[in-house]
């Protein structure tokens, strides 16, 4: 009886090749595994560095918070600088913030909201501004690059002009 395995004769040409591609496909794929590891390498370390700023910003907090605890009958010296030391533990993070391409959206107050870059999240009765004008800004938006990240919440004014000149129309 005979093998009944097949047999597949490739020509010398082929062969060599497929030789050759598969030397590529190898020093591809080592070239490709030295990349990857060069990459994680270095999202850890920009990993690291965030963290050792964000860590700035909690220690700062830490201690303004360790000072309230421990000094309950505050100076109006120190309530009057709360704010200016608040304000530049917030400084800090927005610049943590912004060396990774996090911007704040730039919205004004009374201007009509651009729904690409904000969420209305509340309405309220105006008399004094157009219908639909941001009011208040709740919570800022940011872009990571150019893509909106998070959108700012806003607050616009219902005016019921329009619906009275639409109702004697």
């Amino acid at each position: 009886m005979s093998d009944s395995s097949p047999k597949y004769l490739i020509s010398l040409e082929l062969r060599d090749l497929l030789v050759q591609k598969l030397s590529t496909l190898e020093k591809d794929n080592v070239s490709l595994q030295k990349s990857l590891k060069e990459q994680q390498t270095q999202t850890t370390a920009q990993t690291e560095d965030l963290f050792l700023e964000l860590l700035e910003v909690a220690d700062a907090l830490e201690a303004l918070l360790y000072y309230l605890e421990n000094n309950p009958h505050q100076s109006s010296e120190f309530i009057a600088r709360l704010p200016n030391s608040i304000s530049a533990v917030n400084r800090k993070f927005l610049s943590i913030l912004r060396k990774r391409q996090l911007l704040p959206i730039e919205l004004q107050a009374e201007t009509e909201p651009d729904f690409n870059l904000c969420r209305v999240i509340d309405r309220e009765e105006r008399t004094d501004i157009p219908d639909q004008t941001i009011t208040k800004i709740v919570r800022r938006g940011f872009y990571w690059g150019e893509k909106v990240l998070r959108p700012a919440e806003v607050i616009t004014a219902k005016s019921d002009h329009g619906h009275e000149a639409q109702g004697n129309g």
